[in-house]
């Protein structure tokens, strides 16, 4: 009898969980609102508690005029063992946030799971403790945007709303970690939307206001950085802006380029040594750090100093050199950290160093060295998240002064161009393409009603194994009707070849192996929702008939192709 009771009580207990969650998805437009206060306030208070767990830590493990065995004990011991945690319990919790926050919204229907959310917490948290000189921002927008995807998939709501959610929780961790709650909203529209004029932009500043005063709530009201009040001396300064905008574009394009390319060749070690790969940055920032302390950690303390004409000339010229390297290194090596912060650093040294030789030529023509490390901060920062809107506003409510303005606007736009001129790809999705991670352009947003790949695609044909050589290739398509085949591993798909280009390496090359020729992240393909144009501009531009047809997530997941004779269809065009 009692367990007749149990049972039709837990019956009743689900049906009523059932209508409570069918009633809240048909209130859904109602809801969005309170969700995104939910959010914000839950965003707000877990970057109150990065603030406190890194800086506290921090002090606790290598304080100021430690011993500095300390110094490179901390930073090796950190990464090797939050390495471990990476590779073993959270592998999406590597690296910045920003890239695997846009994934989330345009690959993965929204997905970031309570697992990744905890494990970027906890890890970034130790991470920078230990000393590692990576920023904790880009961290606290995963962690933001994985809340809000976790509440939406707990309350049952649709994929697009759960979308929705995550640059709510991207601009809400935004404004609690930077104090700007008006750049955070910049930010998340700009950068992980791409659209100013986004539908969710309500929700967006409602997150961004509720973080910002639980930030202010928890904390107290204190700016991120204390500066003096700026001056203009002298219209020639603007000169020496320029110039400034020009040294932050080119250092934002070494940052880049450094950080990708070794990023590039941690990537082609096997997949054994993972975990111990975030060593190497340990070990470098370690080494460094015996010597020149204030390369450990974001070192937010040393911009401080920086921004009040506190820091020696040569001490900031070093630190753009060693701080470039450090952060390069951490991050490519795989450690937990972002980049906003240390692009911020070395924004300021690169600042104060331009501003400090600027004031001893023209002494009467110029204002003091922390105006330039102010501007600095944005030119490279601009230079290297790509986002010129946010940098300025950012600046602006760090500094609450509107005379600013002018200098920072030419500082970043001629930053943003250098930079855009000589790495054309912004890092945050060179990164994406390097985990196979393909995000879509402003552009592809804008064809979802043209033509799309999706509407011709069929399931995949014949395909070549990437292990056979070059003659045994050739000797199996002999029979083949089809005069471009996939490549394939275990991965999934990994190139793309045609006939002409395997009569060509039987004469050069007939006993190599196809993976050995191929470079298997850079290969013909297309998505389901890029138009057809597109497809068959590759098609000619490779001399191909197929193009595979991937995921967003996975470059090497085949959907499924797209033919040449299909594309022609499509457009009523009928071959001879």
């Amino acid at each position: 009898m009692t367990e007749t009771v149990q049972t039709a009580s837990t019956s009743s207990w689900r049906i009523s969980l059932r209508q409570r969650v069918a009633e809240l998805r048909q209130r859904e437009g109602q809801i969005f609102l309170l969700l995104a206060l939910v959010i914000g306030a839950l965003t707000g208070l877990a970057v109150v508690a990065f603030i406190l767990l890194t800086e506290r830590m921090g002090i606790r493990l290598y304080p100021v005029g430690s011993a500095p065995w300390r110094r490179l004990l901390f930073p090796v011991a950190g990464s090797l063992g939050i390495g471990y945690l990476l590779y073993r319990y959270f592998p999406d919790a590597r690296g910045s946030g920003v890239p695997q926050t846009k994934a989330a919204l345009f690959a993965r229907e929204g997905r970031i799971t309570l697992r990744t959310v905890l494990g970027k917490f906890f890890c970034t948290s130790a991470t920078l403790a230990s000393g590692i000189p990576l920023g904790r921002e880009g961290p606290s927008v995963q962690v933001g945007a994985g809340i809000g995807s976790v509440l939406g998939r707990l309350l049952g709501l649709r994929s697009e709303q759960i979308k929705r959610l995550i640059p709510v929780g991207a601009a809400a961790a935004i404004a609690a970690a930077f104090n700007t709650p008006l750049a955070a909203v910049v930010f998340s529209l700009e950068e992980i939307v791409g659209d100013l004029n986004a539908p969710v932009m309500g929700a967006v500043v409602l997150a961004s206001a509720t973080a910002w005063m639980v930030l202010r709530v928890s904390l107290g009201n204190h700016p991120l950085f204390k500066v003096p009040q700026y001056q203009l001396v002298h219209p020639a300064e603007f000169a020496i802006y320029a110039v400034l905008g020009v040294a932050g574009g080119f250092v934002s394009v070494a940052f880049t380029k450094l950080l990708l390319g070794i990023r590039a060749r941690f990537l082609r070690f096997p997949r054994n040594t993972i975990w111990f790969q975030p060593l190497a940055g340990g070990l470098l920032v370690g080494v460094m750090g015996i010597f020149v302390p204030q390369v450990l950690g974001v070192g937010y303390g040393y911009v401080g100093d920086a921004l009040n004409g506190n820091m020696a000339f040569k001490m900031m010229m070093l630190l753009v050199v060693l701080k470039l390297l450090a952060v390069t290194t951490s991050y490519a090596s795989g450690n937990a950290g972002g980049i906003f912060g240390p692009s911020l650093f070395i924004g300021a040294m690169l600042g104060g160093t331009v501003g400090t030789l600027a004031h001893r030529l023209f002494p009467a023509h110029t204002a003091n060295p922390g105006a330039y490390a102010l501007v600095g901060m944005g030119a490279v920062f601009a230079g290297v998240v790509r986002t010129p809107m946010t940098s300025v506003l950012m600046i602006f409510e760090m500094t609450q002064d509107y005379a600013v303005i002018v200098p920072l606007m030419i500082a970043n736009l001629v930053s943003l161009f250098i930079a855009s001129r000589w790495q054309r790809q912004p890092i945050y999705e060179a990164l994406a393409v390097q985990d196979g991670v393909h995000l879509p352009t402003a552009e592809t947003r804008q064809r979802y009603g043209q033509r799309q790949v999706m509407s011709v695609m069929q399931a995949a044909s014949e395909s070549l194994p990437a292990e056979i050589t070059v003659r045994q290739a050739m000797e199996q398509i002999r029979t083949s009707p089809f005069r471009t085949w996939l490549v394939t591993d275990l991965r999934g798909v990994v190139g793309v070849i045609n006939l002409s280009w395997l009569e060509r390496e039987l004469a050069e090359a007939a006993d190599q192996k196809l993976d050995e020729l191929l470079d298997a992240q850079v290969f013909p393909h297309v998505h389901g929702d890029q138009g057809l144009d597109l497809a068959l501009e590759r098609m000619g531009a490779n001399q191909i008939e197929i193009l595979p047809v991937v995921n967003r997530a996975n470059v090497h997941l085949v959907e499924g192709i797209v033919t040449l004779r299909d594309v022609l269809d499509a457009y009523g065009v009928s071959r001879a």
